[in-house]
């Protein structure tokens, strides 16, 4: 089994498909299965690239607090043990936070970047309502099985409740493979909660697409419209009648998201090649 090596961590990840790579970042308690829709639709164009983030599924775990800057270094350790040296980054929720790190301490390693149902952070920050906010902070000493049932109100729109319970299934039965114990939980907690990169979008230099739900409850939408606002030249899509795992909600979002990686591909195809190739910093953070 592939493993990326970072520091005293090992970091478990899968590559699926050919192509330019893809690299998909996780939410927050959450292992690659997350991604379990998302990797077919993506693979039919590119080299997509999943791995557990650290206190994840099989990668190693920490007994001491991170940022989410550490966490964007481990993202870049995934790329260097699958020998990539430029990628399109995807991020979801907490997973959209380090991609946002990534493409601002790792400009040179980000073809086009992916903000899924995530944040600056920040002041500004638009939360979620008392109720959704205070299930996230307790559920990380839930057991798995019931943490996931319990979360379906607030990762999965009405319409999908009512309707596709067995999209809601197929996704917790794969997750309910993989648990999080409590201290990891808090970890990435911690971690996103002291995420701010408010006066730093500007410099967000890769092309970029905004994905939203617009019944998100867990991050509030304005918050990507937000994103899309600081970022030059961003694109925004915000579903209608999905929620915050938008990918189960709205089959179509995968699709909409290969085609715009699809289009950047195509650019970083026409264009020249650089002089001197791109160095790895991640070894030099903490």
């Amino acid at each position: 089994m592939p493993y990326a090596s970072r520091g005293a961590f090992e970091l478990y990840y899968e590559s699926t498909g050919a192509g330019m790579p893809a690299l998909l970042i996780n939410g927050q308690a959450m292992t690659l299965a997350t991604w379990w829709r998302t990797v077919p639709v993506l693979a039919q164009s590119f080299r997509v690239l999943t791995f557990d983030q650290r206190d994840m599924g099989r990668s190693g775990h920490s007994p001491w607090p991170y940022t989410v800057s550490q966490m964007a270094a481990d993202a870049i350790a995934v790329l260097d043990a699958a020998d990539v040296e430029r990628a399109h980054i995807y991020g979801m929720s907490l997973g959209g936070m380090v991609a946002q790190e990534v493409a601002l301490m790792y400009p040179d390693r980000v073809e086009a970047l992916v903000l899924g149902a995530t944040t600056a952070g920040g002041p500004g920050t638009i939360l979620a309502r008392p109720e959704p906010l205070g299930f996230f902070v307790r559920a990380g000493a839930m057991g798995s099985e019931e943490a996931e049932w319990a979360a379906v109100p607030y990762n999965y729109a009405e319409e999908t409740r009512r309707l596709h319970g067995d999209r809601i299934a197929e996704d917790i039965a794969r997750r309910v493979l993989d648990t999080t114990d409590a201290l990891g939980y808090i970890h990435q907690v911690g971690a996103a909660a002291g995420h701010n990169t408010v006066g730093r979008l500007h410099e967000i230099a890769a092309p970029t697409l905004v994905v939203h739900g617009e019944d998100d409850v867990v991050i509030p939408p304005s918050n990507g419209r937000l994103l899309a606002q600081a970022i030059p030249g961003a694109e925004l899509k915000v579903w209608p009648g999905a929620g915050h795992l938008f990918m189960t909600d709205e089959p179509r979002a995968d699709r909409h998201i290969a085609t715009f990686l699809k289009r950047h591909t195509l650019s970083a195809s026409r264009r020249p090649p650089r002089s001197a190739p791109g160095t790895s910093a991640w070894s030099a953070a903490s």
